[in-house]
């Protein structure tokens, strides 16, 4: 990728990790981080979770009005939202809980959270002036740079904890402080960006969903991220309890999510030359491939795992890369100031995780699994997690494949 100093894509790219780092693997690492270290039981986290969805409900459509209100301020706004994510990340991990584990967990969550979703609304509505402004195809070339970012930024916040934990003794405690730093690198770089110039005015959310095509889009996203939300609230226990291999969770996640990162500009490419629906359709049914694969796994199938981690992370990175392009250019043409917009999105983003981890963490601690006893816990809890893991996300993906070759891109 070419970049002038005038585009700053690299500071998008930045910016897009710090938002990653506080989305997927927080629903990797905190469900597990407080079963072990403060003994929460899966289904009280699954319910936790799901309850600051339906928060999300609420506060999300209202975080895109207050974008909208702040938009000659953006700037200031941005910096308390990263501020709020930053602390509420430290005592999540760093600081030992003040109240009783499940409500400090609810809370310390709720802050993360909902900074999260206000600076991706504000992140992505200034996206689509951004773009507006590139030569060429611009969403789709800022999509590369941002989505990229994003998924590097995964990669080192899923990796981040496991490999602190050959050094120290507090790995999470030094991820969230590594997370500040992140944070304020990328306010840094994003500094001169968050202009008002150039950004239309607000035209509310029911343009948005009075659009047939953008409530297609975000059915669509809803059903496609599915199946990435159950394999990564489950991940950790499948590699630990099913394939009975402790010590490889963490490059075993380094390989997912670095294939998807690798992939997403190829992604990016591709669907230049060939279009956005048929590559992304393929992308779809690889994946349907990789998940299928893991079904016949059992212990100490770790290389074999491998490589259905890099099939299905590199699928992942045409999901990350393609459909908030598309969803971004739609945008452009009906709700052009986009903060509404992407206040769905990303509602839409969260809720599939929240629902895999109401569904799916209550539904093994019934099943009798034990995060504990590993390869240990009863038969058929370790059946129904290779089933949860492997079988539903293909399900998934059959639906969204689907809504999708159905759908005519042409209007974007």
């Amino acid at each position: 990728m070419t970049v002038t100093r005038s585009q700053n894509m690299p500071a998008y790219a930045v910016f897009a990790a710090l938002l990653a780092s506080a989305g997927l693997p927080i629903y990797i690492h905190a469900p597990k981080f407080y079963v072990d270290e403060y003994g929460v039981s899966l289904a009280a986290l699954g319910s936790v979770l799901f309850a600051l969805r339906l928060l999300d409900v609420v506060q999300d459509p209202l975080f895109g009005r207050l974008s909208e209100t702040l938009r000659t301020r953006r700037a200031a706004g941005v910096l308390i939202g990263a501020g709020v994510m930053a602390l509420s990340m430290l005592g999540l991990f760093a600081v030992p809980p003040m109240l009783p584990p499940l409500l400090w967990f609810a809370l310390m969550l709720t802050g993360v959270f909902s900074a999260f979703s206000f600076l991706t609304i504000n992140f992505y509505a200034q996206g689509v002036v951004k773009a507006d402004r590139l030569p060429g195809q611009g969403h789709l070339r800022l999509a590369q740079w941002r989505e990229t970012g994003a998924l590097l930024g995964v990669c080192v916040a899923a990796i981040a904890p496991v490999m602190l934990g050959a050094v120290t003794d507090a790995p999470f405690a030094g991820f969230a402080v590594g997370f500040c730093v992140l944070a304020l690198v990328a306010i840094v770089m994003m500094r001169g960006e968050w202009v008002s110039d150039g950004l239309a005015p607000s035209i509310g959310f029911r343009a948005v969903l009075g659009d047939a095509l953008a409530r297609r889009l975000l059915l669509i996203a809803l059903v496609n991220a599915a199946p990435v939300a159950v394999s990564s609230t489950l991940f950790l226990f499948f590699v630990e309890s099913r394939l009975d291999a402790p010590g490889f969770e963490g490059p075993l996640l380094l390989l997912f999510f670095l294939s998807a990162a690798i992939a997403a500009p190829v992604w990016g490419k591709l669907a230049e030359r060939f279009g956005v629906k048929p590559v992304l359709l393929s992308a779809m049914v690889l994946a349907i491939a990789a998940f299928g694969g893991a079904m016949a796994l059992g212990p100490g199938d770790v290389l074999a795992f491998a490589v259905i981690c890099a099939l299905s992370g590199a699928t992942l990175g045409a999901d990350l890369t393609l459909l908030p392009a598309v969803f971004a250019t739609r945008m452009a043409r009906i709700s052009p100031s986009a903060a509404e917009g992407f206040g769905l999105w990303a509602f839409v983003s969260k809720f599939t995780l929240a629902f895999a981890a109401v569904t799916l963490l209550p539904a093994l601690d019934y099943a009798g699994f034990d995060s504990a006893a590993g390869a240990g816990s009863p038969p058929e809890a370790l059946m129904l997690l290779t089933l949860l893991y492997a079988a539903v996300p293909c399900g998934l993906k059959v639906v969204a494949i689907a809504l999708l070759a159905t759908t005519d891109l042409k209007e974007t």
